[in-house]
């Protein structure tokens, strides 16, 4: 518990990823070594964006916000909407194939939460042409961000890892990554293939925390401690991506102290995003039998509402709030119904900041 994965022990990605050229499809050139230290793109300006980001974290407040929302800050980075394409690298995690453990997490199908690994596996950048024509029936939108979602994204042999990544920064239309990940799964080496990956776009490396609390992420059936995501936020600091943090409410192992304890811990690791959602059940999961059985009590909508308002307002305002709730297909859902409807849960959290005259960082530090 809590050390890093050895990686490298997962199997190797069953598709080939190939050098791309405007005579040949992804699946017609042998795959050749690549260095993402000469990849040709134009160098990303991380000077510039950590400037051009601290002005728009000034803004919100001014601009009628209760928290700095992940959509208003790509708008007034990019100018547009900007949508997140995700990408099914065909990994799989460290608790999943017995290398900390088996059986992965106890809430988790992977199908359920990533749209991707709910259609055939294509190459990656055959997904990324997928994802940008559905996104195009759905919105006005030319920018897109290469989103790295089910599974742990940095679990692979490092030849790996380098073509995965470089198929997606060949994507004309990619500008900017996200990476999700576990802390326990990012040794030096793969640090320094993010570094490279950094140097050429905006990259988010996502980190799944959960919360800070080791009992629940022993309930989780994570295969780590609250240490390695302490220890992998201090390792990525000297380095140019940004960290976001995922994180869970309401979960059954733990109090609403613990969970603004979390808060707290959020805020004092001092990274740049965090996502937070609600615990929901997805069929054939062992959370799935525990509900069942009436060994779970999830949260009503008013109580998580007032949590969510409660933890983001102790959170700096400077952190980008990328997500407030969550919830799967309806052929794998099952439970909570209100998790269902999104945007009555972000009228509803928008109104309880109103009602408390509150905001993103009013109890910050307190």
């Amino acid at each position: 518990m809590g050390g890093q994965c050895q990686l490298f022990v997962s199997p190797k990605i069953a598709w080939k990823l190939p050098e791309m050229t405007t005579t040949n499809s992804p699946e017609e050139v042998d795959r050749q070594p690549i260095d993402l230290g000469d990849f040709v793109r134009e160098p990303w300006d991380w000077a510039a964006y950590r400037r051009r980001r601290s002005e728009i974290a000034g803004t919100w407040r001014a601009d009628g916000l209760r928290y700095f929302s992940l959509g208003y800050f790509l708008k007034n980075l990019y100018g547009q909407r900007v949508q997140k394409v995700s990408i099914d690298a065909g990994l799989t995690c460290p608790n999943v194939d017995g290398t900390v453990a088996y059986g992965g997490c106890n809430f988790c199908d992977n199908r359920s939460f990533s749209p991707s690994r709910r259609m055939p596996r294509r190459d990656i950048f055959q997904q990324i042409e997928a994802g940008i024509r559905l996104l195009k029936l759905r919105y006005r939108v030319d920018k897109f961000i290469a989103y790295f979602q089910p599974a742990t994204n940095t679990y692979a042999e490092i030849e790996d890892l380098q073509w995965m990544y470089a198929q997606a920064l060949r994507h004309p239309q990619v500008c900017g990554m996200a990476i999700g990940t576990r802390p326990d799964c990012v040794p030096p080496e793969v640090m320094q293939v993010l570094e490279q990956v950094s140097k050429q776009v905006m990259l988010s490396v996502e980190y799944g925390m959960q919360t800070m609390h080791d009992r629940s992420l022993a309930w989780m059936n994570r295969g780590h401690d609250h240490a390695a995501t302490v220890d992998a936020v201090q390792r990525s600091r000297d380095l140019s991506f940004e960290v976001c943090l995922h994180i869970m409410l309401s979960l059954p192992t733990e109090t609403r102290a613990d969970m603004l304890e979390t808060a707290r811990e959020v805020a004092r690791l001092g990274v740049d995003a965090v996502k937070i959602h609600n615990l929901y059940i997805v069929k054939k999961t062992p959370l799935a039998m525990m509900w069942e059985q009436g060994d779970v009590r999830l949260m009503e909508r008013d109580e998580y509402v007032e949590t969510v308002v409660d933890f983001i307002e102790r959170l700096p305002p400077e952190m980008i709030v990328e997500r407030i709730s969550g919830d799967a297909p309806s052929d794998y859902f099952l439970a909570p119904t209100w998790s269902l409807d999104k945007p009555g849960i972000l009228l509803a959290i928008e109104q309880e900041f109103a009602r408390r005259d509150s905001w993103q960082g009013k109890f910050f530090g307190k």
